[in-house]
């Protein structure tokens, strides 16, 4: 569910956003986290069932790298507990939104 809210944080940002780097990075994750996230929750789906809870919180982040800096530390603290550390389908799939999140790091830090 974070990565979902991700998505739409970060168009929010994007849309409020005065900087032409800072909506193209947006822009290009917010596009791609979602088939990244939808693949994740299929092939999960498909090991341990049907996800039915999902949690109903929803905040604001007051900046892109505060957003995206705090859904890398919940990934990362989550990831075996998510999944098995063996189930390295799942795992490479994380690595994919892992390298999405550090690619927007690096375009909203240092591309202006």
């Amino acid at each position: 569910m974070r990565c979902f809210h991700a998505r739409t944080n970060a168009h929010v940002l994007h849309l409020q956003t005065r900087s032409y780097a800072v909506h193209k990075a947006l822009n290009e994750f917010y596009e791609e986290i979602i088939p990244l996230t939808d693949k994740f929750a299929e092939v999960y789906q498909g090991d341990y069932g049907i996800i039915e809870d999902y949690p109903p919180t929803f905040t604001m982040p007051e900046t892109p790298l505060g957003l995206l800096d705090d859904l890398s530390l919940w990934i990362e603290a989550s990831r075996y507990g998510i999944c098995d550390e063996d189930d390295t389908y799942l795992q490479n799939i994380i690595d994919e939104i892992m390298a999405l999140i550090r690619e927007t790091q690096y375009k909203l830090k240092f591309l202006k």
